[in-house]
């Protein structure tokens, strides 16, 4: 079920035709940190296996550390002591952080290009109620210019 439920979140990140660069790259960079914190979580408890002052022994503790990592929080209850350890955690860090970049950048350019949208549509209807207003003007005047111009033949 898991596998599954995985490749439709992908698909879903990834798959549609008419989503724009910046949601596909964070639904990308998305899927690979979710791969990163997987992957890190069971290399950083094979990098930590035996080693002196170890504190990640299980997945579901690696998985917690990975999690804590990769949003910057760190709360200091799980942390890597071996070299490679730490490389791995610095590993889950950037792609962590790059992803979180990412994400914010892409709801920002959701909105902005929402407001733009939005300022586009109000010119475009001010723009077409002032040519309305405007046409209806000149037929006024046209009419008012008529009614003078009869009058003055007239008189």
């Amino acid at each position: 079920m898991l596998p599954g439920f995985l490749a439709r979140a992908v698909e879903l990140l990834l798959g549609r035709e008419g989503r724009s660069l910046h949601l596909k790259a964070a639904g990308t960079a998305t899927a690979v940190l979710a791969v990163v914190m997987l992957l890190g979580s069971w290399a950083v408890v094979a990098a930590e296996d035996g080693a002196r002052g170890a504190n990640l022994k299980t997945y579901p503790q690696a998985l917690w550390w990975s999690i804590e990592t990769a949003t910057t929080v760190g709360y200091g209850d799980f942390y890597p002591v071996t070299p490679v350890g730490r490389l791995i955690g610095a590993a889950v860090m950037v792609v962590g952080i790059t992803t979180y970049g990412m994400v914010t950048a892409a709801l920002a350019t959701w909105f902005v290009g929402r407001e733009q949208r939005r300022r586009h549509h109000l010119a475009h209807g001010a723009r077409e109620l002032g040519e309305e207003t405007t046409r209806a003007l000149h037929e006024r005047f046209d009419r008012l210019e008529r009614m003078v111009a009869g009058k003055d033949e007239r008189g």
